[in-house]
């Protein structure tokens, strides 16, 4: 299956035309979140995504909250946090928000270590893993060198050990790549980042 993967539009106008002009030669269009900025402007953003046909899953990012996604996201698009899905016989499973606990402030949507391993601990396999936040340690750089990623994701990932794990979040890490055992790890970013994953 081919798969378009992104993270991070943050209401990119001429990057969400990019995806929407990839999303035609793609099977699957996976979105790692952060649609809108502090949780303004969700609508705007889903209607600069509208123009993808192609099945569509998206996780929350920070910037939006789930139910807030889950509302402003088109007819048929599949929204995961904390829950899987699969999809033509690929297993999905999604968990958004910022993990651990980021500085932000009230807007942002966040979840604890332990909060994020409860909801992740769901998930007893997965071909995809999509995340907003990185595991720590891969592709959580951020510019002044700090890993700020999530230890929770890191162990279900070390646990689950899916084809692929996506995130995004840390935008100095954007164009990450690396592993956990077998599992690719891709810190993916706001352009096409294409796969080919086997169901």
């Amino acid at each position: 299956m081919k798969v378009l993967a992104f993270s991070d539009l943050h209401m990119a106008r001429n990057r969400a035309a990019d995806l929407v002009t990839a999303s035609a030669e793609a099977d699957l269009v996976i979105g790692a979140g952060d649609y809108c900025n502090m949780r303004q402007g969700l609508d705007e953003a889903m209607g600069m995504l509208s123009g993808i046909t192609t099945p569509l899953v998206l996780v929350p990012g920070n910037a939006e909250s789930a139910e807030e996604l889950t509302e402003a996201a088109p007819d048929g698009v599949h929204v995961l946090h904390g829950a899987g899905m699969t999809l033509d016989g690929l297993r999905l499973f999604g968990l958004g928000y910022g993990v651990p606990v980021t500085p932000f402030g009230d807007w942002s949507c966040d979840l604890t270590e332990g909060a994020a391993a409860e909801l992740l601990d769901r998930c007893e396999g997965a071909d995809i893993l999509i995340v907003h936040s990185p595991p720590k340690g891969y592709g959580d750089r951020t510019s002044q060198g700090m890993s700020v990623g999530s230890v929770a994701v890191r162990d279900a990932i070390e646990r689950i050990q899916p084809a692929y794990a996506f995130c995004g979040h840390i935008h100095d890490s954007w164009g990450y790549r690396g592993s956990i055992g077998r599992t690719q790890i891709a810190n993916l970013g706001p352009t096409p980042n294409w796969f080919e994953v086997n169901a």
